[in-house]
């Protein structure tokens, strides 16, 4: 839910800072008075698109920060675990945008940079906005796709279908290129070949070249370490004047003083640690030159082996530990023309690219199907209080090329009475379809509970009784989650649990706007102005007080 927003120097705010509750919130307003400033601030803190046209004049730099409450929102929550931005109060979330006259804008979870895309991908579990011109949008087909396949819980499976028609593509396209250039590509590909098992017959891994490299520089210089090794040993310990008989007189004679002067005991303590240390020295040598040995033998297969991997990196013209990279390149390149088959492989590739689209597209349409009159049937339900009780909503599934879509299209329709039923865009006016857009809305977003949402003059066409109707459905809408809306309808305004109403002031540095919330007695003066317009009489302010008492 929805806390706190704070603007400062946002468009024709200088600073503004609202606290919101659950429920229903309603912003109200004379025209231009920048009502929907608060949901592009809004826009803005979830990751839309920044402009410098949006700072207030005469300002450098815009702040704009959000406050969430995250109690009910776990998918908020695991996501801010699963990047590492829960910050200290995981039951809380702070949002913060800034922009500046140069146009750079800056991001902010929990105080945390963060990129835009991850503030949409947040901010998708946090809001839905609905804006004035949802209900043209409903007239594509591509909105009227997505929202039943959101309905239906089928995004994932729309996202793998459409990434299984780009692979198949991508497929049959290399098998159409193949077949256009089968003589050139069976050359590269025995080539291809030929390279790939001569350098596989090494048995050559990257691994291998710094240990031969290791291997042989102990065997080439073994009489040199052999000699080395020894002369440590003598001086060490096993010569006539060694380091470990001298330390331990040495010691022995501190301990016999110790007795005398007591001080002397830490230098007895640091002489035996240092014992200890050269005895472990001494040790790790005497096995080192146990092991060392001369051994041509060896060294001479070592630098057989050494000898085979230079001559074939020479051949390529690359470093010995490049060998393995370009064998893995050769053998991509190999399997990407059709492998050892040719082009009949690149075919049985394209094959099962084809059964696996064709796969996650059946289970896409079934997932359609199984909701998509269940979607029909709870619009029409919704559209009957909104004096559309004789029309009937249908979702249709037109059955059409594959596509990256799916195997069909989807058709919002509206049957009228006993008459057929057709396409909204061929049946529906203005104000039918801003109710059916309103009713699809509440459906979709009750059924998967965003904690938030906020409506755009989304009642705009409507009046009377549907207007009363409207406000009391999203009344009943802000009991399941917040809903936040700007009208300019009184009847909608009246359903309010909470009222805000945008108020533009004119000063001697330009105009700014404000935002005051409303109390009960104020609320009635709002109401009848939105009634009664210049004009408000006694009987405007009765009604305005009626509308408030009904709702």
């Amino acid at each position: 839910m929805l806390c706190s927003l704070g603007l400062k120097n946002f468009v024709l705010v200088d600073e503004l800072a609202l606290e919101f509750g659950p429920g229903m919130t309603v912003l109200t307003g004379e025209t231009g008075a920048g009502k929907s400033i608060l949901l592009d601030a809004l826009g803005l803190l979830l990751g839309g698109r920044a402009d410098p046209g949006l700072l207030r004049h005469g300002s450098d730099k815009a702040d704009l920060t959000a406050e969430f409450d995250l109690a009910a929102v776990p998918a908020a929550r695991a996501w801010l675990v699963e990047h590492e931005l829960a910050g200290d109060e995981p039951g809380t979330l702070l949002l913060r945008r800034t922009l500046d006259a140069a146009g750079k804008s800056r991001a902010f979870i929990n105080g945390v940079p963060a990129t835009l895309v991850q503030l949409k991908a947040l901010g998708e579990t946090l809001v839905a906005i609905h804006g004035q011109h949802a209900h043209q949008r409903l007239l594509q087909p591509e909105t009227q796709r997505m929202l039943l396949d959101s309905y239906a819980g089928a995004d994932a499976l729309a996202k793998d279908t459409a990434a299984a028609w780009r692979a198949w593509r991508a497929v049959e396209d290399e098998l159409g290129h193949a077949q256009r250039n089968a003589a050139s590509f069976a050359a590269e590909a025995e080539r291809l070949q030929w390279q790939i098992d001569e350098i596989a017959s090494l048995g050559f891994g990257a691994e291998e070249w710094p240990v031969l490299e290791a291997e042989h520089s102990r065997l080439h210089h073994a009489a040199s370490l052999i000699d080395g090794v020894q002369a440590a040993l003598l001086s060490l310990a096993d010569g006539e004047e060694n380091c470990q008989g001298q330390l331990a007189g040495t010691a022995h004679r501190l301990d016999e003083l110790t007795g005398y002067d007591p001080a002397l005991g830490e230098v007895g303590e640091l002489l035996a640690a240092a014992e200890a240390s050269l005895a472990e020295a001494v040790h790790a040598l005497q096995r080192y030159a146990d092991r060392l040995d001369l051994d041509p033998a060896r060294l001479a297969e070592v630098e057989a082996r050494m000898d085979a991997i230079w001559r074939m990196a020479r051949k390529y013209r690359v470093d010995p530990q490049q060998l393995p990279e370009m064998l893995a390149a050769w053998q991509a390149r190999l399997q990407a023309i059709g492998g050892g088959g040719g082009i009949e492989a690149l075919a049985r590739r394209a094959a099962a690219a084809q059964a696996d689209y064709r796969a996650q597209a059946a289970a896409l349409s079934a997932q359609r199907i199984a909701h998509a009159g269940v979607l029909a049937e709870a619009v029409t339900g919704q559209m009957r209080p909104l004096a559309l009780a004789d029309s009937r909503f249908e979702v249709a599934l037109v059955t059409g090329e594959p596509g990256a879509h799916g195997l069909e299209q989807v058709a919002f329709r509206v049957a009228h009475a006993a008459a057929p039923a057709r396409d909204l865009a061929r049946i529906v006016s203005g104000g039918e379809l801003s109710r059916i857009s309103l009713a699809l809305q509440v459906i979709v977003n009750a059924r998967f509970a965003v904690p938030t949402l906020v409506f755009d003059e989304v009642d705009v066409g409507l009046g009377g009784r549907v207007a009363e109707i409207v406000g009391r459905l999203l009344a009943e809408l802000g009991r399941a989650c917040q809903v936040l809306c700007v009208t300019h309808l009184p009847q909608v305004a009246a359903c309010g649990r909470h009222h805000f109403v945008v108020s533009k002031h004119k000063h001697a540095d330009g105009l700014t706007s404000a935002v005051t919330p409303l109390a009960p007695e104020a609320r009635v003066e709002e109401i009848a102005r939105m009634l009664g317009g210049v004009e408000i009489t006694e009987t405007t302010r009765r009604h305005a007080a009626e509308l408030l008492g009904h709702a």
